[in-house]
């Protein structure tokens, strides 16, 4: 069954419900939604980003053999050099992560093996020791070079190599969003996209769900900025660990829609939660048990520091964020509004004149009636709307 069979993109034949949308996406091609774009999109850049000369990606620092409860010293990153692994021979056939050792220059400018000092109390008393740095690099397509989200690159840093200041690099908290490290990271992400997207998107309206998607997204990038910025400063400053924190290194990369997707599994929560979902295709449940369920598993993995804890962390961000913007549609509305008349989905200025000339009460009974119309569907169901109100909630969605 493809994304426009299903019963609730339909304009009210073969179940009699009343569809919220036409024949036509917002960008005026046929049975091109939001949501589709969206996938089209991730699908494209993998498959694109593929073909294209890779190059290696600075994934973050690893010591070597230090004992897990050990606290490390601080590290003088200003100092580390990455050497370019094979002269600059990018092996077009890895895209897996591998380990080179760091280097580190001295006072004369010579350079020897990155090491780092570290600490371990124990009952039997205080242990010190040093362990060699290696530097986590992959080869990857220039898209994904240009668009990962990382803390450094969010913020600032150094590149090891010149010492020059990198960062500030704002674009990366949407681009990343479209970018997968495998094809099963991909294929996940676009399942659920492709069951729960098409319902938030009928509910929301094309314009506001696409907004909806990208805070979503950028609400789990901030989520991972701001626990990895606490989690590596507590970490390398202070030595301490702290739970519910990131302590990996700040140029680790973060990529893929999970957290926009997450948003969207809540807004499905929230909308129809008594509906029945099959885990794995063979496991029956609420889906408001597994948007829950999943969200507690992110924030198991964020607190015991699994492999993927960044991952769940933006997986947090954007569940939150979801929760949140579903219960108050309204406040999506003037996301796109820096775009002006650049807006696809903008009124005429003639029209956008004409609201304004209503006036500040005027509005605000339209708020009132539209938050009604959301309502009447959290309780009733879209098939309780009449005519009336389908078209208020479609007007109010291309504002």
């Amino acid at each position: 069954m493809g994304l426009n069979d299903r019963d609730y993109l339909q304009s009210g034949h073969r179940t009699g419900r009343p569809g919220l949308g036409g024949s036509k996406g917002p960008l005026g091609i046929r049975g091109w939604t939001i949501n589709t774009w969206l996938i089209a999109i991730c699908v494209t850049v993998f498959v694109v980003d593929a073909f294209l000369p890779p190059r290696f990606v600075f994934l973050g620092t690893v010591p070597v053999d230090i004992p897990q409860e050990a606290t490390p010293d601080p590290i003088d990153r200003l100092n580390l050099v990455i050497p370019t692994p094979n002269d600059g021979k990018v092996p077009v056939a890895s895209s897996r992560a591998f380990l080179i050792p760091l280097l580190q220059k001295n006072d004369a400018g010579q350079l020897a093996p990155a090491m780092v000092t570290w600490t371990l109390r124990t009952a039997e008393g205080t242990q010190r020791g040093t362990s060699r740095l290696e530097a986590a690099v992959r080869s990857a397509g220039p898209l994904f070079a240009l668009g990962y989200f990382s803390t450094s690159r969010a913020l600032v840093s150094f590149d090891p190599n010149n010492l020059a200041p990198i960062g500030f690099q704002f674009w990366r908290f949407v681009t990343f969003q479209f970018l997968h490290a495998d094809l099963t990271h991909l294929l996940f992400n676009m399942l659920g996209l492709f069951f729960f997207g098409g319902l938030v998107e009928q509910y929301l309206g094309s314009k506001r769900y696409l907004a909806f998607y990208l805070l979503c997204g950028i609400a789990g990038a901030i989520m991972y900025l701001i626990l990895n910025l606490v989690g590596w400063t507590g970490y390398t400053v202070f030595g301490v660990r702290l739970p519910l924190v990131l302590i990996s290194d700040p140029a680790t990369p973060l990529i893929g829609a999970s957290a926009g997707v997450f948003g969207v599994l809540m807004a499905c929560a929230f909308l129809v939660p008594n509906a029945t979902v099959l885990l794995f295709f063979i496991l029956p449940m609420r889906l408001a048990t597994l948007a829950y369920g999943l969200v507690g598993i992110a924030l198991l993995g964020v607190f015991l520091g699994w492999t993927n804890a960044g991952g769940e962390a933006a997986h947090l961000g954007g569940a939150i964020t979801g929760w949140c913007l579903i219960r108050r549609p309204n406040a999506l509305h003037g996301f796109f509004d820096f775009l002006g008349r650049f807006d696809p989905w903008s009124r005429s200025n003639a029209a956008r004149r004409a609201s304004r000339s209503r006036g500040r009460g005027g509005q605000l009974k339209e708020e009132a009636e539209v938050d009604r119309i959301l309502a009447k569907i959290h309780d009733s169901g879209l098939q309780s709307l009449s005519k009336r109100e389908q078209r208020i909630l479609r007007e109010a969605s291309r504002k």
